[in-house]
């Protein structure tokens, strides 16, 4: 199984940009877009913040696959 996410998808319907999403939860452009892309895998601290930014539970917003 492999850890996926739908960041993209909740960012884009909120309007915010990956820097605009990176300053609300204190880390660079760079992190947001290697957790985008699967390269990085966020601590749980981090993704329990970045889905508090894009009001989504983070169940809704991690997954496995």
């Amino acid at each position: 199984m492999e850890l996926k996410n739908k960041i993209r998808e909740f960012r884009q319907e909120t309007g915010l940009t990956q820097e605009e999403l990176a300053i609300k939860v204190g880390v660079s452009r760079q992190t947001i877009i290697s957790i985008e892309r699967y390269r990085y895998k966020p601590s749980l601290e981090l993704g329990m913040k970045i889905s508090m930014c894009l009001k989504v539970k983070t169940e809704n917003l991690f997954y496995f696959k």
